[in-house]
């Protein structure tokens, strides 16, 4: 079950970098082009918006199924942070991207509240951009450049 959920893991993680990239590049150029939202705008960032999702709901069955909770009470917390493929794997990764991911949901949030063009978008490029940054920080790219 393991190497299944980690497959589905990493190449799902090629799909939300993808939307995520295409969603925010958008907002910022519709945003300093003034352009009207419209309902490609806004199915676009949905979409962004539920991969990464799937793929958090992915990451958590992925570290339940590394059996990462028997890791962390048999060496303990420091021996963890000691280690840096570990503390990557079991703290860094899993935390940023659960950052990035409420970056991303609020604001997809945000936007539903504006009313006009320009600050949907900005909303959009302001989050997204936060969120893409965090991604692109800790993404394993050790393992994804040796695929």
């Amino acid at each position: 079950m393991y190497e299944t959920v980690k497959f589905l893991h990493s190449y799902w993680a090629y799909l939300v970098l993808l939307m995520l990239v295409i969603a925010t590049f958008n907002a910022l150029i519709k945003y300093f082009g003034n352009k009207e939202f419209g309902a490609f705008d806004f199915r676009i960032s949905l979409f962004t918006l539920i991969v990464s999702h799937i793929q958090l709901l992915i990451g958590i069955v992925l570290f339940f199924a590394a059996d990462y909770l028997t890791v962390i009470s048999e060496l303990g917390m420091g021996e963890v942070m000691k280690n840096s493929l570990l503390r990557s794997n079991i703290i860094e990764h899993p935390l940023t991207m659960i950052i990035a991911l409420v970056f991303i949901t609020m604001g997809y949030s945000k936007h539903k509240k504006k009313l006009t063009s320009k600050p949907k978008f900005k909303s959009f490029a302001i989050f997204y951009t936060l969120a893409l940054i965090l991604i692109l920080a800790k993404i394993p790219w050790q393992v994804w450049l040796t695929k």
